[in-house]
């Protein structure tokens, strides 16, 4: 795994899981989570955020003091306006070029607002931003996405927040197979198992908040998303076996000496 790196426009990460900051009980709990997540991206909400505030005490002092790579995102966002205006604002405050774009079209699903999405995608590429769009899981929107200049492509798994996996992921095979920019699950994961299958479905990376933050053990949680990230990339990597409707000897006799057949 050494050198199985993720590229994202310019930058480049070793650690496939993102991270978010928010739903925690406490600094001291925030903390130990995203160190045992071994996570190096940590996305933090612009709008909910004191960016301001870089003391060691805070959360951007201590993002900062840890080296994070640190990614903002336009949550809260309703409008491609006022998408485009929080992610400059983050520039401005944080000096990255990163940001994570979400443009939302409903307040009870959270679903994102596509026409509003590819404007401000648009806009931001052209004002130089690396983005990274929160999408739905359409392949024809994250093909437009990418034909506009996005550095990669965040598919929703399920509703932001649900837990529910991965929904459909036949679609997410689709995105894969047209993509020519990493692709990163974002929203729904709930639990171990579905970080792992996403990445063994061929994802670039997979990208929580809720269900780390949300679970009993936090911190534990973390550790476990951490392993399941690498263990569903591995057997990616590796290849799984085809799938069969009948048995296959694990010990064929096939060219044992002495062996009858019929």
């Amino acid at each position: 795994m050494s050198e199985d790196v993720l590229k994202i426009g310019a930058h480049t990460f070793r650690s496939r899981l993102f991270v978010g900051t928010g739903k925690y009980r406490d600094m001291d709990e925030t903390r130990a989570a995203l160190a045992a997540s071994g996570s190096e991206v940590v996305t933090v909400a612009v709008r909910r955020v004191d960016l301001g505030a870089q003391s060691g005490e805070s959360l951007i002092g201590h993002l900062l003091e840890k080296e994070y790579v640190i990614l903002p995102n336009t949550a809260g966002c309703y409008t491609a306006d006022d998408a485009v205006r929080t992610a400059k604002l983050a520039r401005e405050m944080l000096e990255t070029d990163l940001v994570k774009l979400e443009v939302l079209g409903d307040e009870r699903t959270l679903f994102p607002d596509v026409p509003a999405t590819l404007q401000a995608a648009e806009a931001l590429v052209k004002a130089g931003f690396t983005v990274l769009p929160y999408t739905s899981d359409d392949p024809i929107t994250a093909k437009r996405l990418e034909e506009l200049g996005c550095a990669a492509v965040m598919p929703l798994a399920a509703p932001i927040g649900s837990g529910l996996g991965i929904r459909n992921p036949y679609n997410i095979e689709i995105i894969l197979q047209h993509a020519g920019v990493p692709v990163i699950v974002d929203a729904g994961v709930g639990t171990a198992s579905d970080a792992a299958v996403a990445m063994e479905l061929g994802v670039d990376g997979v990208l929580m908040n809720t269900a780390i933050a949300g679970a009993k053990d936090p911190v534990r949680m973390a550790g476990a998303m951490r392993k399941a990230v690498e263990a569903g990339r591995d057997a990616y990597l590796a290849g799984r076996i085809p799938k069969r409707l009948y048995a296959t000897a694990s010990s064929p006799l096939e060219g044992v000496i002495g062996s009858t057949q019929g």
